[in-house]
């Protein structure tokens, strides 16, 4: 029996594909919404949502947190205490001479309520600023907290907004950088890029700079602002480099109505290589009067005010 069956013409159970080919000739159906692509910045923002109304802690890569500053000498401890710039602790010498300087920072600090006064012999300030001339006052100033990059866009579209995003290539003067954040705040833009190296962070004079905007204006800090620049053209946002040599001039970019990412680079320098590459458009501002360039604060605030008119 078992030989006849073996000699048969018959075929047995054949292995087939369970249908896995007509099925793969099927369409796959509408695209679905940006809320529902994985990796799209209106997704990730939908989570974030999400997570916050469940009270869970986001998870991010990066950001991360500034070193904490000394600012040290009479006039600029009570410059950055009137200028809003924030402080822990204000160190105060034993037996120091008591001006009017003294008291105006000291009345300031008071009023903040939040800052701790520590009185401390001339010895240990001498040590704790490694013998800068300190007059007698010295402020601590805490780290910054950095946002993430993907919180910028993602904070936009929680608002029902286009993000308006400013990165700094090469920018080191935290003036500067100060200056971009307050113009940010003043056009309605959602915050600034800066690269973890080579680059100004959120310092005293940051701060002093942008006149109390960097309370309200969020700064990312990128690892690597060009792999950051790619994300954010991957998530559907148009990457805008500033040149002097730029194809076009900024009044003619119809792309700063919509999601835009406005990349300024050094004064001196430009933007980097690389930078310049990832970038989607190029654009000059006319300068009649002859200029060869203007200050990153400067050049971010003229972009900014044409996207903003555009937007409103």
């Amino acid at each position: 029996m078992a030989n006849n069956r073996r000699m048969s013409g018959k075929k047995g159970a054949q292995v087939g594909s369970g249908g896995q080919r007509r099925r793969g000739l099927e369409g796959k159906g509408p695209t679905p919404p940006a809320e529902a692509r994985k990796g799209h910045a209106k997704q990730r923002a939908a989570a974030a949502k999400v997570r916050r109304a469940q009270g869970r802690p986001q998870q991010r890569k990066g950001g991360g947190r500034s070193t904490s500053e000394l600012v040290v000498g009479r006039n600029p401890v009570y410059e950055a205490l009137r200028d809003g710039v924030p402080a822990t602790m204000l160190y105060v010498q034993q037996f120091i001479d008591n001006d009017e300087r003294v008291r105006e920072a000291l009345q300031l600090a008071a009023e903040r309520g939040n800052i701790h006064l520590m009185e401390a012999p001339r010895p240990e300030l001498d040590r704790m600023t490694n013998g800068l001339n300190h007059q007698g006052l010295v402020l601590q100033v805490p780290p910054y907290e950095y946002a993430h990059p993907e919180d910028l866009p993602a904070a936009a579209y929680d608002n029902a907004e286009d993000p308006l995003i400013v990165a700094l290539d090469g920018v080191t003067d935290p003036r500067n950088l100060g200056a971009v954040v307050r113009s940010v705040s003043a056009f309605g833009g959602h915050g600034v890029v800066v690269p973890e190296r080579r680059s100004a962070g959120m310092s005293a004079g940051a701060w002093k700079s942008s006149a109390g905007a960097a309370a309200r204006t969020p700064v990312a800090r990128a690892t690597n602002l060009t792999r950051t620049l790619e994300q954010y053209k991957k998530a559907g946002i148009t990457v805008v480099g500033l040149a002097a040599d730029g194809e076009a001039e900024v009044g003619d970019l119809a792309a700063l109505s919509g999601p835009v990412v406005i990349v300024v680079g050094s004064e001196g320098k430009g933007l980097s290589r690389l930078v310049g590459e990832t970038c989607d458009h190029r654009v000059r501002i006319p300068m009649p009067g002859g200029a060869e360039s203007l200050n990153a604060g400067v050049a971010a605030g003229v972009v900014l005010y044409e996207a903003s008119r555009r937007r409103s």
